[in-house]
């Protein structure tokens, strides 16, 4: 469950959102439970059998279609007073009443996580219908953060920065992996996170894999481990990685470090507002392919954070969206030697009005650990 949000102005977000939709050509946007249902109302809403559903339509007032028995959680919530909440009960057809909210016909942009049995059955209904991505009107208003966004996002990096602070001050050699996972949860936690969301700790060969599952292998001296790990706080999210050494690293280590590191330089320059993605996925390649480890940086640079883990921008080849003032991601290249050690660096960025801001500030430099 996420935590409630500061307060934010959810009557311009849904105006926002039914511009949006009729620049786009769409007759009605209709958002399922999702980090967009937060997002345009604040009310987290439990994903159920039952029916649960925003209509935004231009030229319209939004309202929100609650199954009977959530009325009152559905009221207590930020879109209490915000917007009409219309009920079904048990013993009705929710598709049924929602179809009477919506145009007979046209375009209906539905929520890129509403369940399936709930698409089918609005299909069922609305025939005549065409239903596309949500994310095709929403994305670019979650893509630019404002001013209060980018803060909660700020204090959501300063708490896995002391995080990381922590668990470098402990002994890493003989723990197993799950072992300092679990320390990394506690410490999301106990410095503000109001839960910890992933946590990878991979050593050695495991820090290859670069979505490895923390197990039983025993951390050794002089291995290499990457820690990348992540939580939400206020409702929004936090993702940091670094690599660290088990004592004094080999020379291979150290290089392989110094290239990530300075790649991840590179693509943070990059970062102005009117450059493409994919230009600041190039700028971190580039200092890859140079130093001969092109084909072991498998993955994009990075992925827009915000109410989710990765959410637009996605910064990768191939992605030509221009940057814009307030838009947060990932900067996260990596180097991975297969059977050998993985190294990965990663900060939360936000684009400035000139560049870019660290959201992030623990060290980058290869940190050495007891």
């Amino acid at each position: 469950m996420m935590a409630p949000l500061m307060p934010h102005d959810h009557r311009s977000r849904l105006a926002q959102a039914a511009d949006e939709a009729r620049g786009a050509g769409v007759d009605a946007v209709v958002v399922a439970p999702s980090p967009d249902l937060v997002y345009l109302i604040g009310y987290d809403a439990l994903p159920l059998e039952r029916l649960t559903a925003l209509i935004v339509r231009p030229g319209t007032d939004p309202v929100l279609l609650v199954p009977k028995l959530e009325q009152p959680r559905a009221g207590d919530s930020a879109a209490g007073g915000l917007l009409e909440i219309a009920t079904w009960r048990d013993e009705g057809d929710a598709y049924q009443v929602i179809r009477h909210m919506l145009p007979r016909s046209g375009t209906f942009a539905v929520s890129d996580r509403m369940w399936a049995i709930h698409v089918l059955g609005l299909q069922a209904v609305a025939p005549e219908a065409k239903l596309v991505p949500a994310s095709q009107v929403l994305s670019r208003l979650r893509a630019r953060k404002d001013q209060g966004e980018i803060e909660l996002l700020a204090q959501a990096s300063r708490s896995a920065d002391q995080a990381f602070d922590r668990i470098v001050r402990e002994r890493l050699s003989g723990r197993q992996e799950r072992d300092v996972a679990r320390s990394l949860r506690e410490y999301l936690v106990e410095a503000g996170h109001d839960e910890a969301l992933f946590w990878i700790v991979g050593s050695g060969p495991n820090g290859a894999s670069p979505h490895h599952d923390p197990g039983d292998r025993e951390i050794g001296a002089g291995e290499s481990v990457v820690l990348d790990f992540g939580g939400r706080r206020a409702g929004y999210c936090s993702d940091i990685t670094r690599t660290v050494s088990v004592g004094e690293p080999s020379g291979e280590v150290r290089e392989v470090h110094d290239v990530v590191r300075r790649a991840q330089e590179a693509a943070f320059q990059a970062v102005k507002p009117g450059v493409a993605a994919e230009e600041v996925d190039g700028a971190a390649r580039r200092v890859i392919e140079q130093a001969g480890y092109g084909e072991s940086f498998i993955h994009r640079t990075g992925h827009g954070i915000g109410l989710e883990e990765h959410e637009p921008p996605y910064i990768v080849r191939g992605n030509a969206e221009p940057l814009e003032a307030g838009m947060t991601f990932s900067i996260e290249p990596g180097i991975y030697l297969q059977g050998c050690f993985g190294v990965r660096i990663e900060d939360i960025v936000a684009v400035t009005g000139d560049g870019a801001e660290r959201l992030n500030q623990a060290s980058r430099d290869l940190t050495i650990v007891a």
